[in-house]
């Protein structure tokens, strides 16, 4: 068990190591994914990588809170069409 733990240490510090411009590349593009960062974005301006990190991550929630939204919505809409049993059907349709 120990030489399995052992191997697998020196294959993750190892290979898997990337570069501070690989880093710094990476970042700049999630800071892209971000909608308010790239209509203000300068391209000079360099901003820190927890602040990008940290707006992914709030980005990533209001998507998750939109989805559940939709979902919601979703679910209202077929509730109020199952007397219409044609039209939910092709909803759900849609869907898969």
């Amino acid at each position: 068990m120990s030489n399995r733990r052992t191997r697998g240490s020196r294959q993750s510090s190892g290979a898997s190591r990337i570069s501070d411009d690989q880093i710094a590349d990476l970042v700049s593009k999630l800071q892209l994914l971000i909608p308010e960062s790239r209509s203000t974005r300068s391209s000079d301006k360099v901003v820190e990588a927890s602040k990008v990190l940290q707006e992914i991550c709030n980005y990533i929630r209001s998507l998750h809170r939109e989805v559940e939204d939709l979902s919601d919505r979703l679910s209202v809409l077929l509730e109020s069409t199952e007397s219409d049993s044609a039209q939910a059907a092709i909803i759900r349709s849609l869907f898969m």
